[in-house]
């Protein structure tokens, strides 16, 4: 029998053309909007937005079909996450997250994915995606042990992927071999260490696991993931090289909440006077300022598009490019979207910084997210140039 989620993604995929999550986003960020006070206030999405991420097909987007699972493609998730992200940033994270957290599952032998999704394709997962922890083999698997920070989401997720290192293994690289280990949400301890700036809903909290067992069948090699050598499916969101698609899920809420906050400026700009009575609209530097923003944030929608198209496969890129040219540009798109928020903040004057003022949420989210290691331009963009120069070795770009 379905459940009540699978049913409402079951009726959103029958609409012609639109995938599932596309179709579905639009009453996610008009849930998340309405709850982000709620939100905000816990430090975890509202339940109501859980409830509505899940209906919409998050969860399923990239599960194997063989899992009722929709094998979708990471265009129409740039696309949903965008959505969601004009009505709240953190919904649109953990969304995203979420969702790509799920293509892990793809990695495990059957009989893990079995598991992972006997209850349907909607479990919600979460990822914590650096190594931590201590991972010991035993009899039949691994016992598992330690503190994991920064796990969006974590409080609602069915499923988590935990990273570790792998004691005595050596992959091909000569390197010690990583790990993701998949532990059931009722084996996890959540320390509540989310006190932030920005992005105050994501729920980020540390996880703690604590001598748990993990079944071999439910443990996967990083270096699977990573050079898309799925288990049993042949479909592009699996056999992605984890390059192409690394920046994805955390670039594209930050581009979503930046033309959130282009939208409500222009519509808080439509009422606005200034002190003679004059309309705010009329003033050409207003118009210009907005004009910019918004360029900048198309723009930035413009290069994350790009890149989900070469993730998958339908834009064709020369050999290594991708791994280099991706992630610099999801790091320009976070900077243009900083650059387009940070104008509109500043043009908000006094009254954009009190809480009941929403460009002041999308200020404090985009910074927040901004900050995450991944988004350095000096790291991804001299990538790049080594890349185009032929710098150690690489193809000289033509």
């Amino acid at each position: 029998m379905l459940s009540d989620s699978t049913a409402t993604a079951t009726t959103i995929a029958e609409k012609p053309g639109v995938a599932a999550v596309v179709a579905g986003a639009p009453r996610v960020a008009e849930i998340a909007a309405r709850c982000s006070d709620e939100t905000e206030a816990a430090r975890r999405l509202a339940p109501d937005v859980v409830d509505a991420v899940r209906a919409a097909g998050f969860a399923r987007h990239f599960v194997p079909a063989a899992y009722g699972g929709a094998e979708g493609r990471f265009a129409d998730m740039t696309s949903a996450v965008t959505l969601v992200g004009e009505g709240c940033a953190s919904a649109a994270w953990v969304a995203s997250l979420s969702a790509y957290a799920a293509r892990y599952g793809a990695y495990l032998p059957p009989e893990g994915q079995a598991v992972l999704w006997a209850d349907g394709p909607d479990a919600l997962m979460a990822g914590a995606l650096m190594p931590a922890g201590k991972a010991e083999p035993v009899s039949g698997g691994w016992r598992l042990s330690g503190e994991w920070k920064y796990i969006s989401g974590i409080r609602f997720a069915d499923w988590v992927f935990a990273c570790s290192a792998v004691p005595g293994k050596v992959g091909p690289d000569g390197r010690g071999e990583v790990r993701f280990f998949a532990v059931p949400r009722a084996d996890v301890t959540v320390k509540d260490t989310w006190f932030t700036l920005g992005m105050r809903g994501t729920g980020s909290d540390t996880m703690v696991l604590d001598d748990v067992f993990v079944p071999e069948h439910l443990t996967l090699s990083r270096l699977d993931s990573n050079a898309g050598r799925a288990t049993a499916s042949t479909a592009r969101c699996h056999t992605a090289p984890v390059n192409e698609v690394n920046g994805l899920p955390l670039a594209v809420p930050v581009v979503g909440a930046a033309r959130g906050a282009v939208r409500t400026a222009a519509e808080q700009t439509m009422r606005r006077t200034d002190r003679r009575g004059a309309p705010l609209r009329e003033k050409p530097s207003v118009q210009t300022d907005l004009a910019r923003s918004a360029a900048e944030v198309d723009a930035a929608e413009l290069l994350v598009q790009r890149a989900a198209r070469v993730a998958d496969g339908v834009e064709a890129t020369r050999d290594g490019e991708a791994a280099v040219r991706g992630p610099r540009d999801l790091a320009l798109a976070v900077e243009l979207s900083v650059s387009a928020v940070e104008r509109l903040f500043r043009a908000t004057g006094t009254t954009g910084h009190f809480e009941s003022d929403p460009v002041q949420r999308f200020w404090r989210d985009v910074n927040t997210a901004a900050s995450h290691v991944i988004f350095s331009f000096e790291t991804a963009g001299s990538a790049y140039g080594a890349w185009a120069l032929g710098a150690q070795g690489a193809e000289p770009g033509r």
